[in-house]
């Protein structure tokens, strides 16, 4: 079932991103060679981490989820922000550590580059999973049990949070999860499985698995599964990581600007 989602999905995700590869060569940056194809070559690696450093950072972001909850049994506001923020940053933060000690730093082994024709296939691949996700969404709750909502969303169930607070909430939700994600999933997953040279198609549809079963929602992996997908198309495509963060976070920004209403007490739960 898993792959005829995947087709499904990928399928008009590659006509779409093959248009805008061809329509932003000539932007591209002055040497790089004419005529690619809509999938980028990967890297020569050269970094000194795998497999390794990927189950490490995803272990501190597990642990660290884990003692906050035991230490906030009752979690006040700022707790709450705490259990929200602090894992995805550290997470985040040790895969840029582990490039600096073991690798080239995040610009070379993750492709951490302000590139505009990254910029706007990001914008259009993230506009393309909006859409999706949005149906994928409706259709989810339809399908779901009543009151299965995300990790996030329960978190905040039922929470009032001050402007301040809810502002800094969406921006984390909107603008820090997805990059520190990405740095995560499409950063050191992906380079771990370049560096073993397996195929892109292979490393595409693996790390797209590992995003939907990392989350640890179980009821919604498959609706996960469909969220990462034009994610990882925009990592594929380009080869470097600035599309696929754009792209998650335009996917993020309504699921985030609809908790900020909720937590305002704006709109209804």
């Amino acid at each position: 079932m898993s792959a005829d989602i995947v087709t499904r999905v990928v399928d008009p995700l590659l006509g779409i991103t093959e248009a805008l590869v061809h329509s932003t060569q000539e932007s591209d940056v002055a040497g790089e060679p004419a005529g690619r194809t809509w999938v980028a070559v990967p890297p020569v690696r050269t970094h000194r981490w795998g497999l390794g450093a990927f189950f490490l950072a995803e272990a501190v972001f597990v642990l660290t989820s884990v003692v906050l909850a035991a230490a906030f049994g009752a979690p006040g506001v700022w707790s709450i922000v705490l259990m929200l923020v602090l894992p995805t940053v550290l997470a985040g933060g040790l895969a840029v550590l582990i490039t600096v000690v073991r690798g080239n730093g995040p610009m070379l082994d993750f492709g951490l580059q302000w590139r505009w024709s990254d910029v706007r296939i990001g914008l259009a691949i993230g506009g393309v999973g909006l859409v999706t996700t949005t149906i994928a969404t409706m259709l989810w709750t339809q399908w779901a049990d009543p009151g299965q909502t995300s990790t996030v969303s329960s978190v905040l169930d039922g929470v009032r949070l001050p402007p301040v607070v809810a502002v800094l909430v969406f921006l984390h939700i909107w603008l820090i999860a997805p990059l520190c994600e990405e740095l995560l999933y499409r950063g050191l997953l992906w380079g771990a499985m370049e560096r073993l040279r397996w195929s892109q198609l292979n490393v595409f549809v693996l790390s797209t698995a590992v995003f939907a079963i990392g989350h640890l929602e179980p009821a919604r992996t498959w609706l996960l599964l469909v969220i990462t997908i034009p994610i990882g198309v925009a990592r594929m495509v380009t080869g470097r990581l600035t599309a696929s963060v754009i792209a998650h976070q335009v996917n993020n920004f309504l699921p985030a600007l609809g908790l900020l209403l909720v937590s305002l007490g704006l709109m209804p739960t």
